[in-house]
């Protein structure tokens, strides 16, 4: 069940996808409040479970992480032991950003951010080592267009 947000909470949530480094003065001044109320909306929300955590945004690039590849996973096992090793395998990997289950002839997509092609042949070395994939696909991105992690509150 979505939260029930007012016009305040929006621009406080808008705010904190923005920059959540901000000082609750700054917050307070961009929303139209004074800090104390802010404050206690974000305690709020964090307390509702619409704010996850807070963490910072690195670029992939300027670390060296040049490629990023999107891995789509067509299996042949369903049942729930394999599933198990599958998203175990996924989750001990660092280089997996993303991961998502799919309706359709796709199983499973990764992104996976790796320093370049050999690294990333490494990461599907270690995969297919550590379970069954039927299919694997990789697509190399040529190019990010557009990446966001604010949701449109």
């Amino acid at each position: 069940m979505a939260a029930r947000l007012d016009a305040l909470d929006r621009k406080i949530l808008a705010e904190l996808q923005e920059d959540a480094g901000q000082s609750l003065d700054e917050i307070a001044g961009k929303v139209g409040s004074s800090k104390t109320p802010v404050w206690n909306r974000i305690r709020k929300l964090r307390e509702a479970g619409v704010i996850r955590r807070q963490t910072v945004l690195l670029d992939a690039e300027a670390l060296g992480f040049d490629a990023c590849f999107f891995v789509l996973i067509r299996t042949s096992e369903h049942e729930a032991a394999w599933q198990k090793a599958f998203l175990a395998a996924l989750r001990a990997r660092p280089e997996v950003q993303e991961a998502h289950r799919l309706a359709g002839d796709i199983d499973y997509i990764l992104k996976v951010r790796v320093a370049n092609a050999r690294a990333y042949d490494a990461f599907y070395q270690a995969l297919i080592s550590e379970v069954k994939i039927h299919n694997v696909t990789a697509l190399l991105s040529m190019e990010e267009i557009k990446s966001t992690t604010v949701l449109p509150v």
